[in-house]
């Protein structure tokens, strides 16, 4: 029987053993208390507690962590109410403040929060509220990181997750934003329409360029080339009266070369051609004077 009761003792002494062997965690901090006084902050790794005499009073994890608020109601400066939820993220530094500097901590960070959040806010518009978030979530973040550093807590930073308007408010700017988008439509349209008809005028313009350009060069072609003729035929002449010249011709040829240059000017279309008299009185012109006068239309030779 005495042995039964020295075995159930052995048992007992060793579980009472095992049982003051305590374990904490990675990343995870033990707040211990001695006869109801703060004793110690039990890092991670091994350490024995005296039975009876050492209570983990606060098991207290070291990680960042994330807190979700409810959203809260808020006006803004141009009296707006609306709905404005935010996210903190935090991580305790000294577990000993922690469980000690505040009841309920989160509810603590959640509340300050919230009234810094109603104070940021109702300084400002709603115009200013929506375009500067970024404003706002570092003017939160500052104010809670130095409030709660009593408490042994970090805040790290803080995000306006969400920010709702009233309905009207809401369609009013959907309206807004509607007519801005049309704004820009047309406006995109009209400077496309411009760059097109001035794209157009200036194809326009360098097509009327080119054609006069092409007559131009038409044109100074053109007189190059009666210029060129008219030289071709200047030569022409003054080679036949050198070649005259040389041959030293009789006067009766010069008359009859008179006579053909004049039934030339009459064109076929002169009714009357005057004659000087010595060259009418050449015998060898009486053939020329019938050809002529059939080509003239039975002209009417007329001698003086």
């Amino acid at each position: 029987m005495e042995g039964y009761v020295a075995l159930i003792i052995l048992i007992l002494l060793i579980i009472g053993l095992i049982r003051c062997i305590c374990i904490v965690p990675q990343a995870n901090a033990w707040v211990v208390e001695f006869l109801g006084q703060y004793k110690a902050t039990w890092e991670a790794g091994l350490h024995i507690k005296i039975p009876f005499f050492y209570k983990v009073v606060k098991r207290v994890s070291l990680k960042e962590q994330v807190a979700d608020f409810e959203p809260q109601p808020v006006i803004t400066k141009d009296n707006v109410t609306m709905m404005v939820d935010s996210v903190v993220f935090f991580e305790v530094f000294n577990a000993k403040m922690f469980s000690y500097g505040v009841e309920r901590p989160i509810a603590a960070i959640e509340n300050l929060s919230a009234t810094t959040l109603r104070n940021i806010i109702g300084s400002m518009t709603l115009d200013e509220t929506l375009t500067s978030r970024d404003s706002i979530n570092g003017q939160i973040t500052s104010i809670l990181d130095d409030a709660t550093d009593k408490w042994g807590i970090k805040v790290n930073r803080v995000e306006v997750k969400n920010i709702q308007p009233p309905r009207s408010i809401q369609d009013a700017m959907e309206k807004q934003m509607r007519a801005e988008r049309e704004k820009r439509e047309a406006i995109l349209t009209a400077e496309g329409k411009k760059q097109s008809a001035i794209t157009l005028a200036e194809g326009e313009k360098e097509a009327a360029i080119l054609r006069a350009d092409a007559v131009k060069e038409q044109r100074i072609r053109e007189a190059e080339g009666e210029a060129q003729a008219l030289l071709a035929v200047q030569r022409a002449q003054a080679e036949s009266i050198r070649l005259i010249n040389e041959a030293n011709p009789s006067g009766q040829y010069l008359k009859l070369k008179q006579y053909e240059a004049a039934a030339q000017m009459a064109n076929g279309q002169a009714t009357k051609i005057v004659v000087p008299t010595d060259i009418a009185n050449l015998a060898g012109t009486v053939g020329v004077l019938s050809e002529v006068a059939k080509g003239t239309q039975a002209a009417k030779v007329t001698a003086e």
